[in-house]
């Protein structure tokens, strides 16, 4: 069993609960500006001391609404300022938020509040309250329910005016490091979402850690672009992380408008799962071919990747590759650089594996990428690269404060201030989770090299046994697909059957520009697509490049082009958009079956279903 431990750099406060960053960054910079919304054309800075007066405020509210300390109140808004706003209200009123993610539906809304036992509700749009009312009768619970578009937030200031600032105090300061924070349910990629109890500490210790580990990142003139969902640990941590460390933040939730505002906030760092950076790619893969300067990018991209692996060696770049790459600087990479803002410098990246060339693409653009690992149970991150030392391919050493070991079945086990402390009315769940000795049974595979850097190799429920007894791990061959331009989602097959196969969706939003520039069709449905021989054959080249990867054993020989779309809403996708292995296997099983139906094909090579059975 190989292990690793960070040591704290900062000393454990355990009086300390989450509002102790606030107030600190308040001490310190009064006027330094922490948020950014939209105003006009451009953005209207917020200050740490203005953001904390609207946090009193509204904490006020909560209290004069009738919030008592403890009580959960459940919030379904986009990614917004007025997100961890609330958040933070909500800790002066000494209250837990439930957070819910915006795209869930009515029955998955129920099973947040009904099992939290949130006593109160509060949604951003009409959209969102509609899928409360239509559960309200089962939730007996709760007593009061507000909607942000109907100015619930200016209610409750206004409500709030008779509170004093003693109150407030002595609400704020109730809460101990050990005492719970807040109440997420993980994203149900397994099963029926549990909710994982994160405590005040967890906040406190890895923010303050963390701010020391990524002092790069995260200097005087540090700034951010949320655009994922603020529901999700990942950036719910990182907006906390910001207001510890004096970030600037702003919100983009229109993924439509992300560019627009990339250009005009010009963020210093960015924070994002590897589908953002393959759909970055793509969309400049495709634009080029269109302009008809795809041979250019196609060239200029393996400058970029030969170039980034020649400087991360630590070796001299030859001349021929630095004159090279002064070209493709000015012809491509600054077109890029200023698409996102100009500025940014770092990006951090989890969820899931970023591929080993768009790393090296995007670190020749100046962009260095972070890749971390983490969970919801270990209040994000566990590991993450380091500016000083990015090791492509893994997910870094371990943050100050955490507990690192790989058990004989080669599980990532955690121990440390950032895991949580049990999963909520789940008693035999939690017992289940944790090692006798109190480290975290995550259910990932990995490996630690020498230095301690985390390399993530799999999920250990999700390890495909073949027929022939042969271990798979799905995820890296799915990885290497999906980062192909017309490829949405896959899934790979195979338990107990005699070879591994696949099913495949395509991307609605790639797939027309794809095939303009290839000479299709743009008009193509996903079902007319999806039986047209271009795409199949663009699938194919996808499957034989990652099974160019593995062994013969391991490789996908038929995979299945479906007509449609796995989304959050057709139920096959989490709200973080990662596969739900367990749903799709169960909807298409007529699909998987039809794959096996005739044995495996007689050639080396990937068919797919269409070319096999004619």
């Amino acid at each position: 069993m190989k292990e690793t431990f960070q040591p704290a750099v900062v000393p454990a406060d355990p009086e300390a609960n989450a509002t102790a960053l606030l107030l600190d960054r308040v001490a310190k910079t009064p006027g330094k500006p922490l948020f950014a919304v939209p105003e006009g054309d451009g953005w209207r800075d917020i200050t740490a001391a203005e953001f904390h007066e609207q946090v009193v405020a509204l904490a006020k509210g909560f209290i004069a609404e009738g919030v008592q300390p403890g009580d959960k109140v459940a919030f379904m808004c986009r990614t917004r300022y007025e997100w961890t706003l609330v958040d933070f209200a909500l800790w002066f009123a000494g209250a837990v938020m439930v957070p819910v993610y915006e795209t869930s539906s009515a029955s998955q809304l129920a099973w947040n509040m009904e099992d939290s036992g949130a006593v109160m509700f509060l949604a951003e749009t009409a959209e969102h309250f509609a899928r409360f009312e239509e559960v309200r009768e089962r939730l007996t619970a709760v007593r009061r329910s507000w909607r942000m578009d109907e100015g619930a937030l200016d209610r409750l200031r206004a409500a709030g005016a008779a509170v004093s600032d003693e109150q407030v105090e002595q609400r704020r300061s109730a809460a101990k490091g050990s005492d719970i924070a807040t109440l997420i349910y993980t994203s149900g990629s397994s099963g029926r979402p549990r909710g994982c109890v994160l405590t005040h500490s967890n906040f406190v210790e890895l923010a303050r850690n963390s701010a020391k580990a990524l002092e790069d990142v995260l200097d005087p003139e540090a700034s951010t672009l949320l655009f994922i969902t603020l529901a999700h640990v990942f950036a719910r941590f990182i907006s906390v992380l910001s207001v510890h460390a004096g970030v600037r933040v702003g919100h983009q939730a229109d993924t439509t408008r992300l560019m627009e505002a990339m250009g005009t906030f010009r963020p210093s760092f960015l924070l994002a799962v590897p589908r953002v950076f393959e759909k970055v790619y793509n969309v400049a893969e495709q634009k080029a071919a269109a302009g008809g300067k795809g041979k250019i990018f196609a060239a200029a991209v393996d400058t970029a990747i030969a170039h980034s692996r020649a400087v991360m060696s630590g070796g001299r770049v030859p001349l021929g590759l630095a004159l090279r790459f002064r070209l493709y600087d000015a012809l491509v990479y600054r077109r890029l650089k200023a698409a996102l803002g100009g500025r940014a410098r770092y990006a951090v990246s989890g969820s899931a594996p970023l591929g080993e060339r768009l790393a090296h693409f995007f670190h020749s653009l100046g962009l260095v990428v972070l890749e971390g690992y983490g969970l919801t149970e270990s209040t994000a991150p566990a590991t993450v690269n380091r500016p000083s030392r990015v090791k492509i391919g893994t997910v870094g050493p371990a943050l100050p404060g955490t507990s690192i070991r790989v058990a004989e079945d080669g599980e990532v086990q955690l121990r440390g201030v950032n895991v949580f402390r049990e999963y909520w009315n789940d008693p035999e769940g939690t017992r289940e989770a944790f090692t006798e000795d109190g480290f975290f049974k995550t259910g990932d595979l990995g490996s630690l090299d020498e230095d301690g850097y985390l390399t993530i190799t799999g999920r250990k429920k999700e390890i495909i046994i073949t027929a022939g007894g042969k271990n798979v791990a799905p995820a890296p061959l799915e990885d290497r697909i999906r980062a192909n331009p017309v490829v949405g989602q896959v899934v790979v097959c195979g338990d107990g059957k005699p070879f591994i196969s696949a099913l495949i969706t395509l991307d609605p939003e790639m797939l027309p520009t794809w095939l303009s520039n290839n000479g299709q069709s743009p008009q193509l449905t996903l079902a007319q697509a999806a039986e047209n021989p271009a795409v199949i054959a663009e699938v194919q080249r996808a499957v034989d490049a990652a099974n160019a990867s593995v062994s013969r054993a391991e490789s996908i020989r038929k995979f299945r082009i479906l007509p449609i779309e796995w989304t959050q809403d057709s139920g096959h996708l989490t709200p973080k958009l990662s596969i739900k292995r367990h749903v799709i296997m169960t909807d298409f099983a007529p699909e998987v079956e039809a794959m096996y139906a005739q044995g495996a094909p007689p050639q080396d090579s990937a068919s797919s279903l269409h070319a096999a059975t004619g």
